[in-house]
């Protein structure tokens, strides 16, 4: 898919990764054993650039939502995931081919086959096509992915549109229909490939010296604050409603990883567990603040037609239309939007598109995927999904553990029901073992069908409940045995499971789409990157050059240096023989927002010429005007804008070259 930089140039994907890979943002793994794919080790930048994106999540949620944070651990119990759902349903569909033992992700193989197809349609169609060029090894040439120029007939490209339109929505059995109905084989071989199958995600371990307690590595951050409910509950004083937060390492074994830092093994995770009463509507006291702002949604419906069309609507009108299903699946929806803006994401890069029916997760009652546009096509990196009660009621179940809510109500609540009493002296020799289980059954009857049976007793003096395993399947109870009366009765507190909403984060995918929108070249010289990250993520926020090697620069370096790392400014210096312009250069290509030149007028007057990135223009004052001025860029305060209209412009010696 062809995209463009912010100044509207095309963007060359190949020229962002040999930055990236030779200033060291991030590197596979074990590269000189051949390496491991979906495996990768990040550099210095790349380190400081994700340590900053955690860092205004962290500002942005937790602080300024009141969360409360945990640190849970990775290894997880297989009972736990068993009962959770990930043992059975965690998984994704493979085929392989059987004469090469070549494994494909099959939604993944179909997709690239039908993209593949239509790009030969434009192309026989005579419509320009962009070639996705790719660093091969250490020589810097484009490899064109080869596409077959055949015209195809209107009805089928319509097909093969829609069909990636509904790709996430298709089980293994209709992926397996569609290879077989398009003709999809090994790309490479074209051998025949076998049916899909599941695989399940997780990577398996084993707990202790005797390995007999088996185990996983977590495949998402949820379930451990799922297990701490009750203690979050107690900390939080009973106050509902709360949310928890966990920043953290997961892993899923991918079938094939591929798309660099987008599809890995091993992957950093943000995720908020968000617990809210069931009752109230799902209501957010803060929605008010968020009901104007505006989004981009794609909703199952529009894709279910075989379109990708996205309507732009206020979240407020999205939530009172019933499109998003509540208010605080809203507000997080806005609240996403808001922090992926601010740490530099194109807005006009950005959708958010509601799951379908096949791809919704087990647990999930809904869910919209925060969706950004990269040179690999729309990319999911945030999850939102309302898990409803799925999760701790599953765990109360299995452990008997009280994880629910208990409040006192503001007043008291009459309640009538129907109550099933049965003579349990009489009921144990009536029916022996089998007394437990028609208990069971009689408990289990709703109140609609408890009155009816009461009039039933009342006319007749016996009843037929249904007892599944218990002789015939049903058991005839006379009034000797039970009585079924209605009672009127006082409740004072209230007993609730809560509910969930869950905004889950991958950051490795927004640390990428970050990268590709903040990639850009300057006009009429290419070869110069730049990544224009906001000052408050940029790896290192300021550039030291001394003019050149003289002497009396050292000391106005080191205090420079000194005192923007006391107000908390990253700095390093470029001390180098390069030329100033270069060595500017070299730093827009690491995204570092200032630079400040240290010349031979600083030794006289104390002054500074301050260099803006993005447009390379420079201001001159003293330096403490210099560091209050990077301190409020920094922080956000105040933009270079506002900064070069109150500090005098520097228009002396060309430092750019």
């Amino acid at each position: 898919m062809a995209t463009t930089t912010k100044t509207g140039q095309a963007f060359d994907r190949a020229s962002l990764e040999s930055v990236l890979k030779r200033r060291l943002f991030y590197t596979p793994s074990f590269e000189i054993y051949g390496g491991v794919s979906g495996l990768y080790d990040y550099g210095p930048p790349g380190c400081a650039l994700q340590t900053n994106i955690v860092d205004a999540w962290r500002k942005h949620f937790v602080l300024e939502e009141d969360m409360l944070e945990v640190d849970c651990t990775m290894l997880t119990p297989h009972e736990v995931l068993k009962t959770s759902g990930h043992v059975d349903k965690f998984a994704d569909w493979m085929c392989k081919d059987p004469k090469t033992g070549e494994i494909f992700r099959a939604d993944h193989l179909v997709e690239d086959v039908l993209e593949s197809r239509l790009k030969g349609d434009k192309e026989a169609r005579g419509q320009k096509i962009e070639a996705k060029g790719e660093e091969d090894g250490k020589k810097k040439k484009k490899k064109v992915k080869e596409v077959k120029v055949v015209k195809l007939e209107d009805e089928v490209v319509k097909e093969y549109e829609e069909t990636l339109a509904k790709i996430d929505n298709y089980n293994g059995e209709e992926l397996g229909q569609l290879m077989k109905k398009h003709d999809i084989k090994n790309p490479a071989t074209g051998g025949d490939l076998q049916p899909p199958v599941a695989f399940n995600l997780m990577f398996s371990t084993s707990i202790g010296p005797s390995s007999n307690l088996p185990g996983y590595l977590r495949p998402e951050t949820a379930q451990g604050q799922f297990l701490t409910f009750q203690k979050l509950l107690e900390f939080n004083q009973q106050s509902m409603p709360f949310a928890s937060a966990s920043i953290g390492k997961s892993f899923r074994n991918e079938i094939s990883p591929r798309a660099g830092l987008l599809r890995v093994r091993e992957f950093l995770m943000a995720e908020i567990e968000h617990f809210v009463d069931p009752e109230g509507g799902k209501k957010h006291p803060r929605f008010e603040e968020v009901k104007d702002v505006e989004l981009a949604l794609l909703d199952r419906d529009v894709q279910l037609s075989g379109s990708t069309k996205v309507t732009r609507k206020p979240i407020g009108e999205a939530v009172a239309s019933g499109l998003v299903d509540n208010e605080t699946l809203g507000y997080f929806l806005a609240r996403i939007q808001q922090f992926l803006e601010k740490i530099g994401i194109d807005k006009t890069k950005l959708r958010f598109r509601q799951h379908m029916a096949n791809e919704m997760a087990h647990y999930a009652a809904d869910c919209w995927d925060a969706e950004l546009l990269t040179s690999y096509g729309w990319i999911e990196c945030v999850g939102c999904a309302d898990r409803s009660a799925y999760d701790l009621s599953v765990h109360a179940k299995k452990t008997g553990a009280p994880l629910m809510v208990r409040e006192i109500r503001k007043e008291p609540l009459q309640i009538e029901e129907w109550v099933a009493e049965i003579d349990k002296k009489k009921f144990g020799p009536k029916f022996k073992k089998d007394g437990k289980t028609v208990e069971t059954a009689v408990e289990a009857l709703s109140q609609e069908l408890r009155e009816k049976l009461s009039l039933d007793l009342k006319n007749e003096g016996k009843i037929s409940i249904a007892v599944p395993n218990v002789g015939d399947g049903k058991v005839e109870l006379g009034s000797d045995l039970i009585t079924i009366e209605k009672r009127s009765r006082v409740e004072h507190t209230r007993e609730y499971i809560p509910n969930v909403i869950e905004p889950s984060f991958g950051i490795g995918r927004i640390f990428y789409a970050l990268v590709e929108h903040s990639y850009w070249t300057r006009e009429g010289d290419e070869a110069r990157g730049v990544l224009s990250f906001p000052p408050t993520i940029a790896p290192t926020k300021v550039l030291l050059v001394p003019l050149s090697s003289h002497p009396d620069f050292k000391p106005l370096v080191k205090r420079l240096s000194h005192k923007l790392r006391a107000i908390g400014v990253s700095n390093r210096v470029d001390d180098s023989n390069a030329s100033i312009g270069k060595r500017y250069s070299r730093n827009d290509e690491l995204g570092t927002p200032l630079g400040i030149t240290v010349d031979f007028q600083s030794v006289q007057d104390n002054t500074f010429t301050l260099r803006d990135r993005d447009s390379t223009k420079q201001v001159r004052s003293t330096e403490e005007k210099i560091c209050t001025a990077i301190k409020n860029i920094v922080e956000g305060v105040e933009t270079w804008e506002q900064v070069s209209k109150r500090l005098p412009a520097f228009e002396g010696q060309q430092l750019e070259d």
